[in-house]
């Protein structure tokens, strides 16, 4: 077996219903509480006491809208509606704790990169350097109505537009202010220095963009960067851009092999392999025995709603799962959603029918779920590491913060006690813990070049 550390995020969201849905109804759930400080700050303590490595707040712009063509369902399961913005939560859980990272998720497509970057750094400065950004470019035609446009842009134009809006960030974040343009000095009445401080001349396709950066670099300049397409275009994004990627699968040969592409785009964009922290979704429902286990699986089933995951599943994949018979194959057809899990559902000869989604989809969720004791569980983790090299775990919420607290009292001190799973937080950012190296971007990463590129530009106009 790996004995490779496993890293762990809380997978959630600023909402009632998440991945799992159906589940609030249970008693002991908490996730009504969601527009409550308390009920975050609580989370994050929780988190912490269990040495997460982040919380990953998901999100999106629209509502799902493409079952039964309605919203119905989505109001009445709260299938991710309401939502509320998840960089909003971070400032006050960041006060409330030390170590854990926060993994922030906010499309690009909708927002201007000059304003995002504001943002994303202000946090990176609130927190410590404990921020990471999400990159997506959404997926929802219901989002790009509400903002004004007819239909959003075409799945692969959307990344290459995405390109180039990380360009623009690394420019404001890593190549307007020099190392050492902040001098603080009050008797020289001199906060910064002018001749470190430069403006960004961005003219491209998509954005344009003159300005200086609007905050002073923050603990890790560029936020510790996340992605989770898998397309063929989004892996390639993936090689070039993201730290951290977040995948899914149900088979363990499926997602080595997503593994295994994503470590080799890196390599071809000049990176390492090792570069990029590959994390999938789980569920995990633990007991200490797996009797109990199984037992509360059963009482999880009873709230849980299939219904509600196929709509959610509908909107990922922009086809109408309620226009099928039960055993009718799902058929593919070009959508603009998330093309990777459109493939996977409706590829030919894949077999899936409404009648297998609604089986797979019994805890109102897609993703694989272990049941079982403390040692069932860790078992079934390493075993998921060992076969895909996967180098940790997004894990879902069920009841909440229950399926936290379960897995912080049960399944950490099983791990620790392999040698899987730390025993104390490291120090430094986020960046520094996950990779044990420098809290700001790799040399050998794109967004680096730009801050050599300010001292050079900066050296000759002083010449």
């Amino acid at each position: 077996m790996s004995r490779k550390q496993i890293l762990f995020n809380a997978f959630n969201m600023n909402c009632v219903g998440h991945i799992n849905h159906g589940l609030w109804t249970h008693p002991r759930d908490r996730s009504i509480e969601f527009n409550s400080l308390e009920y975050w700050t609580d989370l994050a303590r929780l988190l912490e006491r269990g040495l997460f490595d982040g919380l990953f707040i998901a999100d999106i712009a629209g509502v799902y809208d493409v079952y039964r063509q309605s919203v119905e369902l989505t109001l009445r399961e709260a299938i991710q509606l309401p939502v509320n913005d998840p960089l909003m939560l971070v400032s006050a859980m960041a006060g409330a704790t030390r170590h854990l990272g926060f993994g922030v998720t906010a499309s690009l497509s909708y927002e201007p990169p000059y304003l995002l970057a504001r943002r994303l750094s202000t946090l990176d400065h609130l927190s410590r350097g404990r921020v990471g950004w999400n990159i997506v470019t959404g997926y929802l035609e219901s989002a790009a109505r509400a903002l004004g446009l007819e239909r959003q842009v075409e799945h692969d134009r959307r990344y290459d537009q995405a390109d180039e809006y990380l360009e623009v960030l690394y420019k404001l974040w890593e190549g307007s202010w020099e190392d050492g343009a902040v001098l603080e000095d009050r008797a020289g009445r001199r906060y910064a220095d002018p001749a470190r401080v430069h403006k960004v001349e961005h003219h491209g396709e998509f954005y344009r963009v003159e300005g200086y950066h609007l905050c002073t670099p923050s603990p890790q300049r560029t936020p510790l960067l996340f992605q989770a397409g898998t397309s063929e275009r989004g892996r390639r994004f993936a090689g070039r851009h993201a730290e951290g990627v977040f995948i899914n699968g149900q088979q363990p040969q499926a997602v080595a092999e997503q593994v295994r592409q994503v470590r080799a785009e890196a390599v071809a964009a000049g990176r390492p392999a090792d570069a990029v922290k590959l994390f999938m979704g789980l569920t995990v429902i633990v007991a200490p025995s797996a009797a109990e286990a199984r037992d509360k699986h059963a009482e999880y089933l009873r709230h849980a709603n299939p219904e509600a995951g196929l709509a959610h599943l509908s909107s990922s994949i922009g086809i109408d799962l309620d226009a099928y018979d039960l055993d009718e194959p799902i058929r593919y057809r070009k959508t603009n959603a998330i093309e990777s899990v459109a493939k996977t559902f409706t590829a030919p000869g894949s077999g899936w029918t409404k009648r297998k989604l609604l089986e797979q989809h019994a805890l109102g969720g897609r993703y694989p779920a272990i049941v079982g004791s403390p040692q069932q569980v860790a078992d079934a983790i390493a075993e998921w590491v060992e076969r895909t090299d996967l180098d940790g775990f997004n894990l879902t919420r069920t009841v909440t913060p229950e399926s936290y607290a379960d897995f912080i009292d049960l399944v950490v001190p099983e791990l620790q006690d392999r040698g899987l799973y730390k025993t104390a937080y490291a120090e430094g950012s986020l960046r520094e813990k996950l990779f044990a190296a420098g809290a700001r971007l790799p040399a050998s990463h794109p967004g680096a070049a730009w801050r050599a590129l300010s001292r050079t530009d900066a050296r000759a106009r002083r010449a």
